[in-house]
């Protein structure tokens, strides 16, 4: 299952919210790369398409946990699950979204 987007749609530092089949991703753009976790945070039902991004972490804006967007982690609490990491794909405008292969 894929989904797919266009590169000039997404803003450095804004994070957007979109579906992959049934699951909330949030998508964020971090300069020429693009970042896809679970939207929502592993601590609280949070979006976190709605939260602050600073260079490549987004801090949930429920309860302030903040989350690498390379690999996922949890780094401040109160979170200590990491976020599901989806796979992104850029081909110039074109950036495809999957479910990582176990």
């Amino acid at each position: 299952m894929t989904t797919s987007l266009k590169f000039s749609d997404l803003t450095t530092g804004k994070p957007q919210k979109v579906t992959l089949g049934d699951k909330d991703i949030c998508v964020v753009r971090v300069n020429e790369e693009v970042f896809a976790v679970a939207d929502i945070c592993s601590h609280a039902e949070a979006s976190l398409s709605e939260g602050e991004v600073s260079g490549e972490k987004i801090e949930c804006w429920l309860h302030g946990a903040e989350f690498n967007l390379r690999t996922g982690e949890a780094i401040t609490p109160p979170a200590t699950e990491s976020l599901e990491v989806y796979e992104v794909k850029r081909d110039g405008d074109s950036v495809t979204i999957q479910e990582r292969r176990r």
